[in-house]
């Protein structure tokens, strides 16, 4: 648990997701209370972990689920939302094959993605909506609602852990809250 107070882990575990030729300008330790993802991808195949693309492939509709607390990091790069674990954690997937969907909503594949790495980045025009409010023991609630309905609620922590792990935490809370559009 103390690594994940470790502002060089919550880099590298970031910059796994971050787009080509971004860097990460804030990055911080948060807790997810809800996670909602949905995506919709087409020519290809389902496997038990993963999205694998296929000419002859169909298309899937996914919706990735977690209704508890968990650690995450969360940052902000140039134009996109990072969103990743801090330590392995199950979700619950629903899946719907062919489904009737808007062209707009569909996801091409270029490569295999593991379920896993589904609903880590997000450009931050997708973002419908960010309800930001103070939250207990200078703790920030953030309710994050993307265009595609995807969903997330977190909670922004006044502190970046015991230990100084994350010297830069009070700063780069305030940039995020800042570029999510949250005067609190």
């Amino acid at each position: 648990m103390p690594d994940i107070f470790n502002e060089a882990n919550m880099r590298m575990t970031l910059e796994k997701y971050i787009p080509e030729g971004e860097t990460l300008l804030a990055g911080i330790h948060a807790i997810s209370k809800e996670t909602s993802i949905i995506g919709i991808f087409e020519k290809c195949i389902r496997t038990e972990y993963s999205l694998i693309p296929d000419e002859n492939g169909g298309t899937v509709a996914l919706n990735k689920k977690k209704f508890s607390a968990y650690d995450i990091y969360l940052g902000i790069t140039q134009s996109a939302l990072v969103i990743a674990e801090c330590e392995k954690h199950s979700y619950f997937y629903q899946f719907k094959d062919d489904p009737v969907v808007n062209e707009d909503d569909i996801q091409k594949l270029t490569a295999k993605l593991s379920l896993d790495d589904i609903g880590t980045c997000f450009s931050l025009t997708d973002i419908q909506k960010c309800e930001i409010k103070k939250g207990w023991m200078g703790s920030v609630k953030c309710h994050i609602t993307m265009k595609n309905k995807s969903y997330f609620k977190l909670v922004l922590p006044k502190l970046g852990g015991v230990g100084g792990g994350m010297p830069n935490h009070t700063q780069y809370r305030e940039a995020i809250i800042a570029r999510l559009g949250g005067g609190i």
